[in-house]
């Protein structure tokens, strides 16, 4: 029994309602995500990643400057999945705020092979921590090459993304947990 009572007290607070945390920017998120930009490709955006704790919320704090110049125009941090999701699945919900602009949510699945497929998805951070609910239905893929849908057991990577248009970034998250 009192094997049992441990194992609930250590899986409670992780699952709740049908939900799973899969990142709270807590023990060593740096060895976990990883910032690039367009300038790997030759654009020019520019930013930075950070992992802050402010009131006692650990969060990533993404911030830069988007351009198109050069055929550029995004910023992202991303995290490789160490484990496979549960196709039951249905989403992601992110903790975010920000500053007022539109971001994304960028997808790499297993049959993602080229580095611009993914399928992805806007929301806004607004300046007040909100929660933003993703469905994966609700993804676009990138390529005409790519599957319409992808089983949540597909996933590889999971980024945050400011993209598309000029623009000044900064979105922090603090969580991101799958429903």
């Amino acid at each position: 029994m009192k094997r049992l009572l441990f194992f609930l007290i250590l899986i409670f607070p992780f699952t709740l309602y049908g939900e799973t945390t899969m990142e709270n920017f807590k023990n060593s998120p740096e060895n976990r995500w990883q910032f690039f930009t367009d300038q790997v490709m030759g654009g020019k955006s520019y930013g930075k990643l950070n992992f802050v704790s402010e009131n006692n919320i650990k969060f990533a704090r993404m911030a830069g400057n988007v351009t198109t110049e050069n055929n550029g125009g995004f910023i992202q941090f991303r995290a490789e999945l160490s484990y496979k999701l549960k196709d039951e699945s249905n989403g992601i919900k992110l903790t975010v705020r920000g500053n007022n602009q539109d971001y994304f949510v960028h997808i790499r699945t297993s049959g993602s092979v080229l580095p611009w497929q993914y399928y992805g998805k806007k929301f806004l951070a607004t300046e007040n921590w909100s929660e933003v609910e993703l469905k994966f239905s609700d993804f676009k893929k990138s390529s005409s090459f790519m599957r319409k849908n992808f089983k949540p057991s597909s996933i590889r990577t999971i980024g945050i993304v400011a993209y598309g248009r000029d623009h000044k970034a900064q979105i922090d998250v603090s969580e991101i947990k799958l429903f």
